[in-house]
């Protein structure tokens, strides 16, 4: 489990196909590797991987086919930047939300409007996740946790304060870049506790504005 507080920005400094899936090693930059262990959990760019290999300023991962196609690792290539954090430790502190470090699709960032000191973003995601992001809610972009501020459709706009930008790889975007999000894991649990016995006889959620008013969780006007 992360936070989504990026600890470190490294670099992909290989990617080996292995059978299908990619062995990539990634370069650590200002990561503490001191307290890592084969086994352990690096969210790369918001992707959970498991470190297979390491030293002092680097691991070695494997990204399987299932977290191929579900994040943007299919675009990645040698040299690009990726946000990093180890895995949270019961005894520090909880700064972001909780994040799994499991994507649930690719957004395109669509603007990037400068504001005082501060960078506003929009980002579209897939319209599969529209319903999951909120005003005001948590969501994760390439491992970082970040306030949405505004909704239309599905797509979102994120303020971006000095030191974000500082210290994570969102400084590099532009227009069509691709990004990992992941949202809250709140809103995806209480969507299939809503369809009660229901989420034992379908795979797919049938949750209407009809079936949150039948029980109650809308308010007539």
């Amino acid at each position: 489990m992360f936070t989504g507080i990026i600890e470190a920005v490294g670099t992909i400094a290989a990617m080996q196909q292995t059978g299908g899936d990619v062995r990539l090693k990634v370069s650590t930059g200002k990561l503490d590797m001191s307290d890592v262990a084969l086994g352990d959990s690096i969210a790369t760019n918001g992707v959970c991987l498991t470190v297979v290999e390491f030293g002092g300023d680097y691991y070695a991962a494997d990204v399987s086919v299932e977290t191929l196609k579900r994040s943007g690792f299919t675009d990645y290539k040698t040299g690009d930047q990726v946000n990093l954090e180890k895995a949270m430790q019961p005894n520090s502190r909880f700064g972001g939300h909780i994040v799994s470090g499991h994507v649930d699709g690719v957004g395109e960032l669509q603007s990037i409007t400068e504001t005082a000191r501060a960078v506003e973003i929009w980002i579209k995601a897939p319209d599969k996740l529209a319903k999951y992001i909120a005003e005001k809610g948590s969501i994760t972009v390439d491992g970082v946790s970040l306030t949405t501020n505004e909704v239309k459709g599905a797509s979102f706009k994120l303020t971006l304060v000095p030191h974000t930008l500082q210290e994570t790889n969102i400084s590099t975007y532009k227009v069509g870049t691709k990004v990992n999000l992941e949202v809250d894991v709140v809103a995806r649990y209480l969507e299939r506790l809503l369809l009660g016995d229901k989420a034992a006889k379908s795979d797919e959620s049938d949750i209407s504005m009809a079936f949150l008013a039948e029980h109650g969780y809308l308010k007539g006007r």
